[in-house]
Formats: C-alpha cells, sequence, structure tokens
C-alpha cells in the first residue's frame, strides 16, 4: 500500500484498534491453518479443509457486520471469519480432534461445518451452496419480524453455479431482502479453474435479480470492509440483498486429500504468494505507525501458545458419549411425558 493511502481505515470509520484486531485475527487464522495442516501429515487429525490465502477477505468482512445481531452461515474455509465473530482456537481444535466438547456438533460433523448459537453462526451441510437459501430464510425472518438484522452468507465461486445460489439470488431479490450474499472467489473449484467454470462474472449476475452487485480485491481488507459495510446499510434500510465477489487465490491445497501440483504450477502459486494480503495489511499498520515488527513477534509468539494449549486440550478432551449419537437428530421428551 502506498503512503497515501495511510489511514485510509480512519476515513471508513475503523480505529486504530479495530484496524490492528483485523490484523491479528487475520494471523491467528493463518497459524490455526498451518498448524491443523500439520496436525493431518502427522496423524493426529484425519482430515481438513484449508483456507490459506482467504483469510483477509474473512476477517474484513466480519469486522463490516454486526457480532450477536446479524447472523452467518460461513462455508467451510471461513476459519478468519468464525475467530472475528467469536469463535476461539481451543473450540476449533475441538472440532479437529472430534471431541465430545466440540461446540459445533459434539465431534459428529466434519470439519469446518461451523455452528456455533451463542455467536449467531448457523451449521452447515456437506453438499455446497445449501447454506444460501438458509441464509435466504433468516433474512425472511428479519423482514417478517420488522427486525433489524441482516444475514450473510459465503461460498465458492464453483458452488456459485449450484441451482440453490440462483434460487436464493431470485427469491431474496424479489422480496428485498437484508442478505449479503459473498462469494469467495479462490479461482479453483477443488480442480477445475475458474475460467474453466465461469464464462462471466459472478457479481455481475446480480443484476439479472434485481440487485447490485460488486467485485473487489479479497486482499485488501480495506476495500472488503467499505464494500460489506455499505451493504449492510442497504439490507437494514429496506433496500434488499447484495452480491459481491471477492477475489482472492487458495495458496493451499483444495482439502489434505488433494495434490494440487496436478493441475497448477508451484510457479504459480508462488506469484500469487507475493500478492497475500496479510503481509501487506501488516505493512501497512506499521506505515500508520499502529503496529511494529517487535508487536509482530509478540503477537506471532502469543497465538503460536494459545495454538499449543489448545492443541493439548483438544487432544486430552473425552469423545462424545455414545448414547449421544442421536442427540438433535430426533425429538427428545421428558422421561414418563
Amino acid at each position: 500500500m502506498s503512503i497515501g493511502q495511510l489511514a485510509k481505515h480512519r476515513g471508513l470509520g475503523l480505529s486504530d484498534e479495530q484496524a490492528v484486531l483485523m490484523y491479528r485475527n487475520m494471523i491467528k487464522a493463518r497459524k490455526f491453518d498451518e498448524m491443523a495442516m500439520m496436525l493431518q501429515r502427522t496423524g493426529k487429525i484425519t482430515f481438513f479443509v484449508s483456507g490459506i490465502g482467504q483469510e483477509v477477505s474473512q476477517v474484513a468482512a466480519a469486522q463490516a457486520l454486526q457480532s450477536h445481531k446479524d447472523y452467518f452461515l460461513p462455508y467451510y474455509r471461513d476459519y478468519g471469519f468464525v475467530l472475528s465473530v467469536g469463535m476461539t482456537l481451543k473450540e476449533l481444535m475441538l472440532s479437529l480432534f472430534n471431541r465430545g466438547e466440540d461446540p459445533t456438533s459434539g465431534g459428529r460433523q466434519m470439519v469446518g461445518h461451523f455452528s456455533h448459537k451463542q455467536h449467531h453462526i448457523v451449521t452447515g451441510s456437506s453438499p455446497v451452496t445449501t447454506q444460501v437459501p438458509h441464509a435466504v430464510g433468516f433474512a425472511l425472518a428479519a423482514k417478517i419480524k420488522k427486525q433489524d438484522f441482516v444475514s450473510y452468507v459465503t461460498f465458492g465461486e464453483g458452488s456459485s453455479n449450484q441451482g440453490d445460489f440462483h434460487e436464493g439470488c431470485n427469491f431474496a431479490g424479489v422480496h428485498k431482502l437484508p442478505v449479503i450474499f459473498l462469494c469467495e472467489n479462490n479461482q479453483y473449484a477443488i480442480s477445475i479453474p475458474v475460467h474453466r467454470q465461469v464464462a462471466g462474472n459472478i457479481y455481475e449476475r446480480a443484476k439479472g435479480y434485481g440487485f447490485p452487485g460488486y467485485r473487489v480485491d479479497g486482499n485488501d481488507p480495506l476495500e472488503v470492509y467499505r464494500v460489506v459495510k455499505e451493504a449492510r446499510e442497504r439490507a437494514v434500510s429496506g433496500q434488499g440483498p447484495t452480491l459481491i465477489e471477492a477475489m482472492m487465490y487458495r495458496l493451499s491445497p483444495h482439502s489434505t486429500s488433494d495434490n494440487d501440483m496436478q493441475y497448477r504450477t508451484k510457479e504459480e502459486v508462488e506469484e500469487h504468494r507475493k500478492l497475500d494480503g496479510i503481509p501487506l495489511y501488516r505493512d501497512y499498520l506499521i506505515e500508520c505507525g499502529i503496529w511494529s515488527q517487535a508487536q509482530d513477534q509478540e503477537w506471532l509468539a502469543e497465538v503460536a501458545q494459545e495454538l499449543r494449549d489448545a492443541v493439548r486440550y483438544a487432544e486430552e478432551a473425552p469423545y462424545g458419549k455414545g448414547e449421544d449419537l442421536f442427540h438433535h437428530v430426533y425429538a427428545e421428551t421428558q422421561e414418563g411425558k
């Protein structure tokens, strides 16, 4: 970022503390992701879906929304988002290790299927983009009840071709519902590059459903924050939904079961690594005089310790009980009634 952009965050209504908090959460998400990848490779956990390269947009969007008021339907790479709205590293680790204390499902769901009632995180399903019509349903409830919350839903560009996406957009557009659709365009639908799956631009699809669509640089947190904040203001003022396409690049394989070198090159990945928004945003904060190299090293050490503690706790935590298998699956009644 250039010198001319210094203190841009203040012009957007972000305090210095909020701007720094965003960076802290980006680092926390990145280090969690790296730790999870290592845990899988060493046999500690069975499977992981990485979000490296997508944290900047996730954290910035979370900052523009209202925790404990809005409702969130994230997709399976949104570690930066869920950490920003209140989930902890310990809770995410419990999910990785499938322990009974896991707040998402008691250790029964696959990794990345976030759920947390306290933080208004709505559970998702494994079939991609099914969370979109669910988000539209939450937005419909807000309109019916005349409440000023919005629903926010994310998905990948590959799954934007699913019927759930189009049906959700159409219904939201017709009824002018307070929902924000954010496509995290990471350039690959598993192994299929974007140019082989989408003929046009995803954000332009909004026009066909009667509401605005915007494309934004997903590596620029301040621009993502601005666009999501404006979308929320539109939603709560009765102007309806917004579709945002955040452009980014998935630096890691699709999952730990994927060999990404079969469909892309190391050179391509390294070129995109130079555009990684986390170090760029760190440099911006340092140039603004609200962060320093020393603080950066201190935070990295603090996150590393928190991660070690979270791993230790999750490894030692008990699995769920066998009798809990059908908990929250079938209706439950009090004994004798």
